[in-house]
């Protein structure tokens, strides 16, 4: 007696067995066989169920088989022919990130299951998956907006190196935006990369702003170091104002605390936040780094034109040479 065989009886005696197919109509009607209803209402129905062996012979079901009360499953899915179960949750986003569910579930629970049973294996789901999928997306995104925002700047300044001065306020913004989610109290989660990504093509406004001030500084005569020390104090107060007008602009929504508004505020509080760091860090940093740049400049072009005026020397005979060419002559 096989476990198939014994398995099949006992589904066609308490579930059915189809029998016959009737068409009526448009619908396909099928004839079930199995045991009245009074005969598969409990569990001693199953014991005292006959078995037929291969033989021939019949047997009750205690006699050939023994079973355990165990919880099963509804239903059996399969994914590329693998036996799957599910497990998902539904986490508050107030308290914790989901990404960071995962990644703890990942690496505290699942490699003690998986030295316990060898044979099984797991895969994330699709929306977790999905996600990592669009997070990669976006910062792929994100990496070519940087070099349009690099070329956009180059041109028009005729430079390699100031667009990456002024450029170098990004990550500082990152920062900034990183400290304001530590501040309202919410995880960084994948909206919050949307906020560092518009984050990034607005604080190069106010290190444009500084650095066009030098340029027509150092056009009109003046040093960099004196035109980047006086940028800080002429372009002071347009920069400030164009930054706090921006961060109290989004103080309703970071405040808000409806659930509409919910999943754009880790955007707002990147924005706000983010600015207003990379502010105070552009009036510093970015004359700073001017400078720097200029005097890499300077001397760089200085070891070049020393070159270029070395090669350009006329080259004199040594007196050894002379000798030598007075001998020849005579």
């Amino acid at each position: 007696m096989t476990l198939s065989d014994l398995a099949r009886q006992v589904r066609q005696a308490f579930y059915g067995a189809d029998a016959q197919r009737i068409q009526r109509g448009d619908s396909d009607v099928r004839v079930m066989v199995r045991y009245p209803r009074s005969e598969r209402k409990s569990i001693g129905n199953l014991e005292n169920m006959w078995i037929r062996l291969p033989d021939g012979r019949e047997m009750p079901f205690r006699a050939v088989a023994t079973y355990e009360l165990e919880r099963g499953y509804n239903a059996i899915n399969r994914i590329d022919g693998q036996r799957t179960v599910t497990v998902s949750a539904n986490a508050d986003l107030n308290v914790v990130e989901p990404g960071r569910v995962a990644r703890t579930v990942m690496s505290t629970y699942l490699p003690g299951l998986l030295a316990k049973y060898p044979d099984v294996g797991f895969d994330m789901g699709t929306s977790l998956q999905e996600q990592q999928e669009s997070v990669w997306e976006m910062i792929w995104g994100f990496m070519g907006a940087l070099v349009g925002i690099y070329v956009l700047m180059a041109i028009p300044l005729k430079s390699y190196l100031q667009p990456l001065v002024i450029m170098t306020v990004i990550p500082f913004g990152l920062i900034g935006a990183v400290i304001g989610h530590w501040i309202i109290g919410i995880p960084v989660n994948a909206i919050s990369l949307l906020g560092f990504f518009a984050l990034a093509g607005v604080v190069v406004n106010d290190s444009l702003i500084l650095v066009h001030f030098v340029n027509r500084r150092v056009a009109e005569g003046a040093t960099p170091m004196q035109a980047a020390i006086e940028s800080g104090a002429a372009r002071f107060r347009p920069i400030l104002l164009t930054s706090l007008t921006t961060f109290f602009g989004l103080v309703p929504i970071v405040l808000e605390r409806s659930m509409q508004a919910q999943i754009v505020i880790p955007m707002a509080v990147s924005l706000a936040f983010g600015i207003v760091f990379a502010t105070a860090i552009t009036l510093i940093l970015i004359p700073c780094l001017y400078s720097i740049q200029a005097n890499l400049h300077e001397f760089f072009m200085g070891e070049r034109e020393l070159r270029v005026r070395e090669a350009s020397m006329p080259t004199t005979p040594t007196p050894s040479s002379a000798t030598a060419q007075g001998s020849a002559l005579r």
